[in-house]
């Protein structure tokens, strides 16, 4: 057993011959060095191996998910690497500060040497947004060119394959269909939940009727932005207007799901749902700092360039800054918030539910 494996030495094991000889400047090889080319490698090539990593999370995760009967133990080890890739996502945004230590004519000394390379290149970064489930049909146009445009043939096969075997959201969205505890017994949540809002509408209209501080205008507003169940909350309460939202893209979520990731969101503090409920917040935080690298992302070219042309040909920073504004995934997750009610309003759940989402288990032996 001792003879099994063969010593190594740290810089053989991490390759460091080829990651440190990889950065081959442009502006050396034509004769005009400049110095802050080396960081703007360095700094792309890091993205590029934390990119690598998140795809090596994201991959376990959706394998995790991929089966129609998901193991329950495996929610905390994906809860673990959703708040992984978290983690480099805000590190990939604080990288940029490192990159805006060099100044738009620093960049200006070696730029052109750049033309075509670009950002929008990256085949990990599209891979990621596959993997996490951003919709084709959503995806901006590089150029008026589909995005996959630019890739090889193998590598567009690997994005196509992605979405055909299907993505995070197709996994996340199967596994929320399959929730139990929505019918338990005699307990409908959907028909409680339903007198909830109600009666918590009809107490905060009556609360703002009575209100001796407000204008008529001001009661009109308040009562607009407590929205009732012909609004907001039509698209949980209804299921033909949530259908007809998600046939009019204006929704993606289907109504199942939608229905399950609520009651996870209203009962969260009951042991069983915790993970889920974690679960599910991680999904809404990488989809809110990706568009938060996005946004960051676009400031610093705007910084660099202004209203230049990106060196792919692209609009520049206005392009990154329509990405931000649009290419987000978990959309409708972000929106259940919109569905919450007070934890005082919530509907009671029957004592063996209770049970039931508290690990309870008898002690006594099986006869």
């Amino acid at each position: 057993m001792a003879g099994k494996y063969s010593t190594i030495h740290y810089h053989s094991y991490l390759k460091l011959d080829k990651i440190t000889g990889a950065q081959e400047l442009r502006s050396v090889e034509v004769g005009q060095p400049a110095h802050e080319e080396m960081l703007f490698i360095i700094t792309h090539q890091a993205y590029e191996l934390w990119f690598k990593q998140i795809i090596h999370e994201l991959r376990s995760v959706l394998k995790m998910f991929a089966d129609d009967d998901v193991d329950e133990r495996n929610i905390g080890t994906a809860v673990g690497r959703l708040q992984r890739t978290e983690q480099i996502i805000d590190l990939l945004v604080n990288q940029i500060g490192i990159m805006e230590t060099m100044t738009p004519l620093d960049f200006l000394d070696f730029r052109a040497y750049l033309f075509p390379a670009s950002g929008f290149q990256s085949f990990q970064f599209r891979m990621i947004e596959a993997l996490l489930g951003l919709p084709e049909v959503k995806r901006m146009t590089y150029n008026n060119h589909h995005y996959a445009a630019f890739f090889p043939e193998d590598q567009k096969g690997v994005l196509e394959g992605i979405y055909k075997d299907g993505t995070l959201f197709d996994a996340i969205q199967d596994w929320l269909e399959r929730t139990p505890f929505i019918k338990h017994g005699n307990f409908d949540f959907l028909k409680e939940y339903d007198t909830a809002v109600r009666d918590m509408i009809k107490k905060e209209q009556a609360a703002i009727d009575v209100s001796d501080y407000l204008t008529d205008q001001e009661k009109t507003m308040r009562k607009k932005m407590l929205g009732d169940t012909n609004t907001y909350f039509q698209a949980v309460l209804d299921k033909d207007a949530h259908d007809k939202l998600v046939a009019d893209g204006e929704l993606r979520l289907s109504y199942d799901a939608t229905v399950a990731a609520l009651f996870i969101q209203l009962y969260r503090d009951q042991p069983i749902l915790h993970l889920p409920f974690m679960l599910l917040i991680n999904l809404i935080d990488i989809d809110a700092k990706l568009t938060t690298w996005r946004h960051r992302h676009a400031q610093m070219v705007l910084r660099m360039l202004g209203k230049k042309v990106g060196t792919g040909g692209s609009s520049g920073h206005q392009y990154l800054a329509d990405t931000a504004k649009k290419h987000h995934i978990f959309t409708d997750l972000h929106n259940i918030s919109t569905l919450l009610i007070p934890r005082s309003s919530l509907p009671a759940l029957p004592d063996d539910l209770v049970k039931d989402l508290s690990f309870y288990y008898s002690n006594i032996n099986p006869a």
